[in-house]
């Protein structure tokens, strides 16, 4: 399983973010969690780990850039992506350098960007986790009975997103 953490102190960006990935991002077994404020995030990522981080780079309590340094400190196989609006090239070289981001994805984001984007930054986290030779975490109780059920009638766990966020039946 994947998990990814999105973080953006405005709600309906993070929601966009995420009907955009459900939808175009095809990745197997995909838990996205939000966040709009980085220190509820920042208490996540220390609990549970994850392979992405997608940070907004304006926000009002702590900029992206201090609080993927964070994430740099606590989970440092976490790979870490820029989100922001701003064209200012001392943006991404002050989040490349202080808190060595992997990729910066412009807003409003290309899909298709966003796509290679994501899937790049996996790559990257595989490669981290090889050369450090740390091997996943196993299976919690719930993803094993996850896998049992999807054994048992294959399907039934999928949902299938319209593309306003909807569920189709």
């Amino acid at each position: 399983m994947r998990r990814i953490l999105l973080l953006d102190d405005d709600v309906n960006v993070l929601l966009a973010l995420q009907r955009s990935m459900r939808a175009h991002v095809k990745i197997p077994e995909l838990r996205v969690e939000l966040f709009s404020d980085p220190y509820e995030a920042i208490k996540r990522v220390c609990a549970c780990g994850f392979d992405l981080v997608i940070s907004d780079y304006h926000m009002p309590t702590l900029s992206g850039v201090a609080f993927l340094q964070a994430i740099k400190d606590i989970a440092p196989h976490t790979v870490r992506v820029m989100l922001t609006a701003s064209t200012e090239l001392s943006t991404a070289v002050s989040a490349i350098n202080e808190a060595q981001v992997f990729r910066y994805i412009p807003k409003p984001w290309n899909l298709e960007d966003l796509q290679q984007t994501i899937a790049a930054a996996l790559e990257e986290r595989d490669r981290l986790m090889a050369e450090h030779g740390i091997q996943p975490p196993p299976p919690t109780p719930q993803e094993l009975e996850a896998q049992r059920l999807e054994e048992e009638e294959p399907g039934i766990l999928k949902v299938n997103w319209g593309p306003d966020g909807s569920i189709i039946l």
